[in-house]
């Protein structure tokens, strides 16, 4: 059932049905002038019977065209003065008339000679148009942007184009809760409100890329059964002034006549930008509009008609006030990234279409991709089946998926890049001395692989360490040992060839951000007091007012504070160094395997660390005061 190219009632059917009318009075007028000169008293004679009449001097007066002639008799022939007769041809009658055959001549019609003449090429003309209209709409042509510019481009799905239902979704429980509500709603909404309860007008699905709020809404459709209307915020905005607010009005013009039905607006973020979020760039008044009428359609539109509104964003702090207030979008539902159980149940679903090994444990892949989001998981699945592929295995094992891991987290591996001996050994003593920090800290993640492969757009080595259960919150104990594990490396180079090089540039950088949120945001010096110096604002994308926010502390606080991230900087590295100078035999036999395997998995590491006699229970203790000054 075409219900995606129903068009609404109003101007969009009068042009089709102006030109049927156009046709259809010049065809009836043809064809009462034909009845007309039917009935008009006139004779109308072969032209042999209009000669005889000439020699027996019975024509009045006779008016000659190119292929009629008529006139008038002094005779009247059955009561009829006038006469009418078809010409031919001069030397043809004579032969004719000389064999004594009655001869005449067979008239053209006048509604065929009507349009043959006019009308057939009107509309060979206007069909040729039409053909090229069609043409260049379809391939997004000129034509298409000055035809259709003010109509609004949401696709249309029905129940059975989405295929996509709740059982499709999994690792959002609570976000599913919140959406059933609708469809109860859509279903039966007579029912629903016979408490005086009204459905939410719009409703918000909030998280980060990639945790399914699509999927949520496109199931949100198929489970009711009703036409699902998507569009993308950015579709609204145009070259043209106005076209963003009459595409608003057409997609709930659309929406009006096939209720019950969902709007689903996606990357609301492109369209309900907060106004004068950014008055320096200017050119944002259509885009304004465009919201303006957003906001109208959204108080116009009766919830009991059965229009449910989703949109769904991950920057719901740039959008307008006035998107937001209850009436609007006054209910927001949080997608957020899975927690192992989550990430679990979506591993289980994506790995329905692969073949799996026996031995394959969902539960243990779930544990080691902490921080996936669905999206991740689903590309994490079909790595994995294509490094199964390319070996050539019966099934995906274990292993796939560890190398899938690793292909994600770390990047692709780089076996062209040869580095040289000194580099390499450089490079084996740098991941060991990350290993070897991590291993003796309780509080750090576990390690589960050490390499020395380069991988991705600069690694010359990773280590992998990934946490054994979801964490939501870290004391300042915890911080200080993963500051000490990402500094291992520099320690290690520091410790063994007494110089410094470039290759922990990265782990400086992930250091120095954790140090100094744990000074201006988490308020972890006891010496700067119980205050944040540094307030979470919303970060606009192409914003030029956020250079100019000013610092709300003096000059003498910015001083402590650079003292205190460096101070707790040197800390860590001296606790790392400190490792390092107890453990150094463990230090040197792991980096000469390293230099030999080029990799150690979880259990080698756990042999190298069986092996060491000096096991303190906590060696990453602070040695200085983090909060003291230099």
């Amino acid at each position: 059932m075409p219900d995606d190219k129903r068009k609404p009632e109003g101007t969009k059917g009068r042009p089709r049905l102006g030109l049927l009318y156009l046709l259809v009075a010049i065809v009836a007028g043809s064809l009462l002038l034909q009845v007309w000169e039917s009935t008009e008293p006139v004779a109308t004679i072969p032209y042999s019977e209009f000669e005889r009449l000439l020699e027996q001097g019975k024509v009045k007066e006779v008016v000659v065209t190119d292929d009629v002639l008529s006139g008038e008799l002094t005779e009247p022939i059955d009561g009829k003065v006038r006469f009418s007769t078809n010409r031919v041809d001069h030397d043809l009658a004579e032969t004719l008339q000389g064999h004594g055959v009655e001869y005449s001549k067979e008239p053209r019609s006048p509604l065929i000679q009507a349009l043959a003449s006019w009308l057939l090429p009107l509309l060979l003309l206007f069909g040729f148009w039409i053909f090229l209209s069609r043409r260049m709409a379809a391939m997004g042509g000129p034509g298409a942007g000055l035809m259709s510019v003010g109509k609004s481009k949401a696709k249309v799905y029905m129940e059975t184009d989405t295929r996509v239902s709740f059982s499709d979704v999994a690792g959002v429980d609570e976000a599913k809760e919140e959406l059933e509500e609708v469809v109860a709603f859509l279903k039966d909404p007579q029912s629903y409100g016979r408490l005086g309860a009204r459905m939410p007008r719009g409703i918000l699905l909030i998280g980060p890329p990639g945790t399914g709020k699509t999927l949520l809404a496109r199931a949100v459709a198929g489970e009711a059964g009703v036409p699902f209307f998507s569009i993308s915020g950015s579709e609204f905005v145009e070259m043209f002034v106005g076209v963003g607010a009459a595409r608003v009005r057409d997609l709930f013009d659309q929406a009006r006549q096939q209720a019950p039905c969902i709007i689903f607006v996606d990357e609301l973020d492109a369209l309900g930008r907060a106004r004068n979020a950014a008055p320096f760039t200017g050119g944002t008044d259509e885009k304004e509009q465009t919201l303006n009428q957003l906001l109208v359609e959204m108080d116009g539109f009766d919830p009991s008609t059965g229009i449910v509104l989703l949109a769904a964003t991950n920057r719901p702090e740039i959008l307008d006030p006035a998107l937001l207030r209850a009436g609007r979008f006054d209910r927001q539902v949080l997608v957020d990234r899975p927690d192992r159980t989550g990430r679990t149940q979506i591993l289980k679903v994506h790995a329905k279409k692969v073949a799996l090994d026996s031995e394959v444990e969902i539960e243990a892949v779930a544990g080691l991709t902490p921080g996936f989001t669905g999206a991740d998981l689903a590309n994490l699945v079909n790595e994995a089946a294509i490094v199964a592929t390319r070996r050539n295995a019966d099934a995906v094992s274990m292993e796939d998926f560890t190398a899938a891991i690793e292909r994600i987290v770390a990047g692709l591996e780089k076996k062209n890049r040869l580095l040289n001996p000194r580099e390499r050994t450089i490079v084996a003593y740098h991941e060991m001395g990350h290993a070897l920090v991590a291993l003796m800290c309780e509080r750090c993640d576990k390690v589960h692989k050490v390499s020395i492969i380069p991988r991705g757009v600069g690694a010359l080595g990773y280590t992998m360490q990934r946490p054994t259960e979801d964490r939501f919150l870290m004391t300042r104990e915890e911080l200080e040992e993963k500051m000490a594990a990402l500094l291992g490396g520099r320690a290690a180079e520091q410790l063994v060839f007494g110089h410094l090089s470039t290759g922990a540039a990265d782990d400086l950088a992930k250091v120095t951000d954790i140090a100094r949120s744990m000074v201006m945001r988490y308020a972890m010096v006891p010496e700067l007091g119980h205050i944040t110096y540094e307030s979470q604002s919303p970060a606009f994308l192409g914003s030029v007012a956020s250079p100019f926010r000013e610092r709300e502390y003096s000059d003498d606080t910015a001083r402590e504070i650079d003292n205190a991230v460096r101070t707790m900087v040197d800390g860590a590295f001296k606790k790392a160094l400190t490792i390092l100078r107890e453990q150094r035999a463990a230090l040197e036999e792991g980096a000469q395997r390293l230099l030999e395997n080029e990799t150690l998995g979880e259990e080698e590491l756990q042999a190298l660390y069986d092996k060491i006699e000096k096991k303190p229970a906590h060696p990453c203790q602070a040695t200085s005061e983090p909060g003291s000054t230099s």
